[in-house]
């Protein structure tokens, strides 16, 4: 017995040892990992990489800008079944353990020794805890090592925040494939939606993917991913947390994504989205762009923008077609599968309803063509092939544009097609404009293009902006970059710059022949009227700018002084600084789209300054506000919420007057004559007041015209990249005031024909229209209000003097007329 004993207590002495032994290792073994342990209390201040949201005026989504796509969510913000799908599939027992599940350590323990030697992946028994010890402060290695390590911070980080912290920083952190990080954006890139509308198979699917998202790939691996999805949510209904028959149901239900582009997604904002990530990486810098999870809210009108694009593409196209088909773009191989050839031609993806197609057979009388398949989320081609027909309707325009034919209109499809040409269409339409069943008509990418850009006149905000026929083509932005001789479309500019220091619409300048000497060997200058050899002689400003004439013009700007006229075009925002050349009043610098239409906004709106802006406001990821376009400042709108009598709220409006609101709505009115009965005459189909300018360049190389009504102003050139001439009556009127026309039309059907408000100090008096002169009360010619400043007032009398040549008279025009200015509200010569 006493052996026994003796016995026992040295087994208890040696278990004592051993016991204390462990510890003491255990111990040491924590301490030794723990030493370089990172700081597990930056996940307080965690900031993760969340993408930019850009947003149109209607809050519709317009792009989207990250490195990793993740929005992050609060967990309060997360569905219940969408948490519970994750800890079915990751983690079931996450709120009961504090950190680390043995019972899942012990069972990849034994895992791993039945699989030692097999070269398998260990797997691996981390809780959500331990995933984002892993995944926030330490590295995929696969060892014992990160394990412990992975452990002892799992622990840690239980003690120091809540369950519904470390779960929503899983949630928001984990990778899901595709680019996708987090719960809110793995959604939206899979299904397109967000996460309340998430049905349980969809739910069960993305809590699949933590494991391996690249081997669940749901086309590519499709059986393996929905065999995993199934997994999940048997779990669930293991679990209870859902319904045995909803299971079932989810089970049966097929796995269908729905593919979110991350290009803009608003059709047609393609310029636009890019104009706006310009500008934030500009402002803010590229860290702050793709991970500063930005809210930008926009100008962008997408009803506007879609009718601009419309306008624009209808009007490039009806100019490249009138020169002719030049051909098929592309040729290929038609026998075996055509499909598949097709589908490696490049084509452009933002010019719906035109769509890429490949001529099977022809005849005279058609063609059978074969469009290009799309392309699964995957990358494969789809299987499905699509017919159609280009009846000999649809080739009619298609117009040999060089050889023995050139403009011939074709009497047969053959004449124009062939088996193998890749060309694109779009449907026929027949003369009620209604879709042709299974009819196309041929297309052809334009090589003109263009810009147009519309803005609301009393605060800059850019409504709609095309910068181009296709982004996909060039992203090269016409409407900002692209730097045009705006031609005519600079005279209100010379003019105001007149009436603003004394001039009235009034005001006789004779339209004849002029030389100027440019000095130092640069010979003389002779500028002409369009209309080459007709002149008017003595002319109103109001008339010579309505005829848009250059000889006018060029006096007024040698009167006015050309370093005048530069400063108030600086003023304006149309160029930077204008050379003393007379050239440059006629338009020969160069400008772009966006800068004229701000500067024509300051006649709209009473010539207040306007900055140009795409953006409205800015957010930063907390939603505090960290820039705001409209900087006026509003008396009374922090009121409350108790009515007590107090005065409506105003807004105080500190912006430059940039020209004389009177000014400004003297050469309004002057454009409106160039509606009505000068170059841009067509515009008189809106139906609503309209004022505006047309421009064309030397050599018909670019036609502009910019337009606006009392509340929207917008503007149009039509050019070539490389520039060339357009052809005869490649003018503004012709080419770019139709787009203007067509677009207003439009924009402004639905508002009342508000008249151009008129100042407060304008004199309205009646005058003869061809004279100016004051009209008498039994005047039976053509008379108009006019608009008068105080102080000034339409001449009375007038007397030309002067010669010109050894007949006593300028050519063309009448014995008594020369070059001759006349004071506003007087008849002497000055």
């Amino acid at each position: 017995m006493r052996l026994l004993l003796r016995f026992m207590g040295f087994l208890f002495a040696a278990g004592t040892i051993v016991f204390l032994v462990g510890v003491a290792a255990v111990a040491g073994a924590i301490w030794h990992f723990s030493k370089d342990l990172p700081d597990y209390s930056q996940l307080q201040d965690y900031e993760p990489a969340v993408m930019t949201r850009v947003h149109a005026a209607d809050g519709s989504l317009l792009g989207e800008y990250s490195k990793e796509r993740r929005l992050y969510l609060p967990i309060q913000a997360i569905p219940k079944p969408v948490i519970n799908a994750f800890l079915a599939a990751e983690d079931k027992n996450f709120y009961e353990h504090g950190g680390i599940d043995f019972t899942g350590m012990a069972r990849a323990a034994v895992l791993y020794a039945q699989n030692y030697g097999s070269n398998r992946r260990p797997q691996g028994a981390s809780t959500i805890t331990q995933q984002v010890a892993k995944n926030f402060l330490l590295t995929n290695e696969v060892s014992f090592n990160r394990k412990i390590k992975e452990a002892l911070l799992a622990m840690r980080i239980e003690r120091t925040y809540t369950k519904d912290k470390i779960l929503e920083l899983y949630l928001n952190e984990i990778y899901l494939g595709l680019s996708a990080y987090g719960i809110a954006a793995a959604s939206l890139v899979y299904f397109d939606k967000s996460v309340n509308e998430l049905t349980i198979a969809e739910a069960a699917y993305l809590a699949a993917l933590p494991k391996a998202p690249s081997s669940l790939h749901p086309v590519r691996n499709r059986d393996r991913a929905i065999e995993r999805r199934n997994y999940v949510i048997d779990r669930l209904a293991e679990n209870g947390w859902i319904k045995q028959a909803d299971a079932v149901a989810a089970r049966k239900e097929p796995l269908v994504v729905t593919s979110r582009s991350n290009a803009a997604h608003i059709f047609a904002g393609e310029y636009f989205a890019e104009e706006v990530r310009r500008d934030i990486f500009e402002r803010y810098g590229e860290k702050k762009l793709y991970e500063g999870g930005l809210s930008v809210r926009t100008s962008l009108d997408p009803k506007l923008q879609m009718m601009a694009r419309k306008a624009m593409v209808a009007g490039l196209v009806k100019f490249d077609e009138a020169q002719g088909w030049r051909g098929a773009p592309h040729k290929i191989d038609v026998s075996g599968d055509w499909g598949v050839k097709l589908a490696e031609v490049k084509s452009l993806s933002d010019i719906s309803p035109w769509r890429m197609a490949v001529v099977l057979e022809t005849s005279d009388q058609s063609a059978r063509i074969g469009f290009q398949p799309g392309r699964e989320l995957g990358g494969a081609i789809s299987k499905t092939r699509e017919t159609g027909l280009i009846s000999l309707d649809g080739v009619r325009w298609a117009k040999a544009a060089a050889g023995p034919t050139r403009f011939k209109t074709p009497t047969a499809v053959t004449q124009v097609l062939a088996p193998g040409d890749a060309v694109y269409v779009d449907p026929l339409l027949d003369k009620d404009g209604n879709k042709v069943e299974g009819q196309y008509r041929l297309r052809q990418i334009p090589e003109v293009s263009g810009a147009m850009v519309a803005m609301d006149p009393w605060t800059g905000r850019v409504v709609a902006m095309v910068g181009g026929f296709s982004f996909d083509q060039s992203q090269f932005n016409r409407a900002t970059q692209a730097y045009r001789q705006p031609g005519s479309s600079f005279k209100p500019i010379v003019y105001s710059t007149a009436m603003d220091n004394g001039y009235t619409p009034s005001t006789v300048v004779v339209d004849a022949p002029i030389e100027i000497d440019q000095g130092q060997g640069a010979g003389v200058w002779r500028p002409e009227n369009y209309s080459t050899g007709k002149y008017y002689g003595p002319t109103t400003l109001r008339n010579a700018l309505i005829r848009s004439l250059n000889t006018v013009t060029v006096r007024l700007a040698q009167d006015v002084g050309m370093p005048l006229i530069g400063e108030y075009a600086k003023r304006f925002g149309i160029y930077d600084e204008l050379p003393n050349y007379l050239s440059y009043a006629l338009g020969a610098g160069e400008t772009t789209v966006m800068r004229m239409v701000t500067a024509y906004s300051m006649f709209a709106n009473g010539g207040k300054r306007v900055k140009p802006t795409l953006i409205d406001r800015i957010q930063d990821r907390y939603g505090h506000t960290i820039f705001k376009h409209d900087q006026r400042e509003c008396r009374g709108c922090d009121a409350g919420d108790v009515w007590k009598n107090q005065p409506e709220p105003s807004l105080v409006d500190r912006r430059e007057q940039v020209l004389d609101s009177m000014t400004a709505y003297q050469i309004t009115s002057m454009m409106e004559g160039v509606v009505q009965s000068g170059t841009a005459t067509v515009l008189r189909e809106v139906g609503k007041p309209i004022a505006g300018k047309t421009g064309t360049t030397n050599d018909e190389k670019d036609a502009w015209f910019i337009g606006f009504s009392p509340d929207l102003v917008v503007g149009v050139y039509i050019g070539y990249d490389k520039p060339r001439n357009l052809g005869r009556g490649g003018t503004g009127g012709h080419l770019a005031a139709p787009v203007v026309k067509d677009f207003m039309k439009l924009a402004l059907a639905d508002k009342p024909a508000v008249p151009f408000r008129v100042p407060a100090g304008i004199k309205l008096i009646r005058v003869d229209a061809k004279s100016g002169m004051r009209a008498g009360p039994g005047d039976s010619g053509r008379t108009i209000l006019e608009a008068f400043k105080p102080g000034t007032a339409p001449p009375d009398n007038y007397s030309v003097i002067g010669v010109a040549d050894a007949d006593g008279r300028s050519p063309g025009v009448s014995p008594d007329a020369d070059r001759a200015i006349f004071r506003p509200g007087t008849g002497g010569l000055y």
